[in-house]
């Protein structure tokens, strides 16, 4: 079986965060900034790292990789260390491969998102409909937003969003088991050219192939 926290951690974590990058929203300056990078940027390319801290305060290992996003719908998450993994969405499906165990699990995209924020990336719902949304103070040189999903079944409590500069840099989601998630994005590249191969993937040769019903 593939590792238990690849999946949920990555793919809902990084997704309930861009889905707010993906969505409009009003005015004060942590909104506004939010506003013109959704107008702005159809695509990115970046770097990112993670950490979670545990109810008792205790840190999990951190972990870090590239990411890619191509609105609508498709998604590229390569973790590199401290173990390899990836996650990627052509938009239809979404294919989950460890290379450890040599084991891809393949979801249909709805499927695999189920009633998560990042349904609403790839489809029409709007961010007013399922999340409270607040300034927060300035802290560490961002400027902050709060989201908090009004659906009680999410799964977690509330998703941090900071932005520097008019782009995203830090996440921190505290999901319903009192863990904070923590990822800080890096070398963010707007608009870049990519390949539709960015977002192929072909199972190699050999690996267990787990087709999700």
């Amino acid at each position: 079986m593939s590792r238990p926290t690849g999946f949920t951690q990555f793919f809902g974590l990084v997704f309930s965060g861009l889905y707010l990058l993906c969505t409009p929203v009003w005015a004060n300056p942590a909104q506004q900034q939010l506003e013109s990078f959704v107008s702005q940027v159809q695509a990115a390319t970046g770097g990112f790292s993670q950490y979670t801290v545990g109810a008792q305060g205790q840190t999990k290992p951190a972990q870090s990789g590239q990411f890619a996003f191509q609105r609508p719908g498709r998604f590229k998450w390569d973790v590199q260390k401290p173990y390899a993994q990836q996650i990627i969405s052509d938009g239809l499906q979404l294919f989950q491969f460890d290379p450890d165990l040599n084991q891809v699990t393949v979801r249909k995209v709805d499927q695999a998102i189920g009633t998560s924020p990042a349904a609403i990336l790839f489809g029409s719902g709007s961010l007013e409909q399922s999340f409270t949304v607040i300034a927060l103070p300035d802290k560490d040189g961002l400027l902050w937003l709060r989201a908090k999903p009004r659906d009680g079944q999410a799964g977690f409590v509330h998703v941090d969003l900071g932005f520097r500069e008019g782009l995203p840099a830090r996440i921190i989601l505290l999901d319903a088991f009192g863990q904070n998630t923590h990822i800080d994005f890096s070398g963010l590249v707007r608009n870049p050219s990519m390949p539709d191969q960015v977002f192929k993937f072909v199972p190699p040769q050999g690996a267990d192939v787990v087709r999700m019903q």
